[in-house]
């Protein structure tokens, strides 16, 4: 269970904005600004009893409610890796690709446009329902990131988007990467940036009661991405950090929450100078092209 408290991800929001104050990237009245706010936060008897209990949800339960949505276009991840992934794949030859952890199929869908022959990978039977709808030419497999169900040496390319986070540990994934690799096969990866999931970006939704629920998320450092890829035997070709796009102006405050125990990035209206000084600068996720030489 996790305990979700507006008053711990406010007060965050101000820590980091102080911090990078203290360091000198704000002035004395942007510091004095932010202190009050705390302050005045603390003071808020609407806020105080205002946590909540948060179930931790598996992948597989937790894509089951959230695969009847994927789709639906609010998914603004999508934005940072999609124009990155097609680039990289452009200049890979068609054959045939791997896509871990599927999803709905939206990679799976650009290399079978490509000229791929596709074989999507996902542990959740609801998002492969999908993917088999969204890509008819696909050959869709129910199987694990750490225990793929595809051949050694067998594929030209493997791809995998927005998943890695929910795995502890990603040496087993990128050793099956390198496994299913023929020579001269590429790996493209998309994920959360490491100092997204540290604010808080983990997937959260609700379950058919209306209970909120989050699924697993874990703070990979960029490291680590290396460390899991070199250690399998494969090259670094590029990577990637694409940072959203600078706000003009801060928008006004609100005094109100909004539904932040399922969608806890509304609580950024409430302190958006805070908010827009924590996250000026910070990658939204990190693209990663690797080659098995």
């Amino acid at each position: 269970m996790i305990y979700e408290h507006p008053l711990a991800y406010l007060i965050g929001l101000e820590g980091i904005a102080l911090l990078r104050g203290f360091t000198g990237e704000y002035d004395r009245e942007f510091v004095e600004a932010r202190i009050a706010e705390v302050r005045e936060l603390l003071a808020d008897e609407s806020l105080a009893g205002a946590a909540v209990a948060v179930d931790r949800v598996g992948t597989v339960d937790g894509y089951r409610v959230w695969s009847a949505t994927y789709d639906d276009g609010h998914n603004t991840a999508f934005d940072f890796d999609e124009p990155l992934v097609k680039e990289i794949v452009a200049g890979i030859p068609a054959g045939v690709a791997v896509d871990a952890a599927c999803g709905t199929g939206r990679f799976s869908a650009l290399l079978a446009e490509r000229g791929h022959r596709v074989i999507g990978v996902d542990s959740s039977p609801d998002m492969l329902a999908r993917a088999r709808a969204n890509v008819p030419g696909g050959d869709f497999r129910s199987g694990d990131l750490a225990a793929l169900p595809v051949a050694d040496s067998s594929a030209d390319l493997v791809t995998c988007g927005l998943a890695l986070a929910h795995v502890p540990d990603l040496r087993p994934a990128f050793a099956e990467f390198a496994r299913v690799l023929r020579p001269g096969g590429h790996v493209v990866v998309s994920d959360m940036h490491p100092e997204r999931i540290f604010r808080g970006a983990i997937p959260t939704l609700r379950d058919a009661e209306g209970r909120p629920g989050r699924l697993p998320g874990h703070r990979h450092l960029v490291g680590d991405y290396l460390r899991a890829a070199l250690a399998v035997g494969l090259e670094l070709r590029r990577c990637e950090e694409p940072l959203p796009e600078p706000v003009d102006g801060v928008p006004d405050r609100v005094s109100e929450l909004g539904p932040w125990d399922a969608w806890p990035w509304s609580l950024a209206a409430v302190v958006p100078e805070a908010a827009r000084a924590a996250d000026a600068g910070f990658p939204a996720e990190i693209i990663w092209h690797f080659q098995r030489p």
